[in-house]
């Protein structure tokens, strides 16, 4: 029986992706706007009812709750600090 076939130590390396592409503002910016608007429309209209308006100001919530430990964190990381995450700058 033969061995499969590897590929060779010197094959090309695998290019990063541009910044842009690795960038977690614009998801972030995104996915709170949705929220925003889904609590505008639902509170404006009263499509669902109370129940889908909490599920929208939860997520929004959520939301800048994560965004403000992502700049603490990214924070601490351009401070230098030990405990901070790396590869947020």
């Amino acid at each position: 029986m033969s061995e499969p076939t590897r590929p060779e130590a010197s094959a090309a390396p695998i290019p990063e992706l541009p910044k842009a592409l690795r960038a977690p503002e614009p998801v972030i910016v995104v996915g709170m706007a949705a929220w925003l608007v889904a609590s505008i429309i639902v509170g404006v209209t009263g499509w669902g009812g109370s129940r889908t308006l909490w599920v929208c100001l939860v997520g929004l919530i959520v939301g800048l709750l994560g965004t403000t430990i992502f700049l603490v964190q990214r924070a601490a990381s351009r401070r230098g600090d030990r405990t901070a995450q790396r590869g947020l700058d």
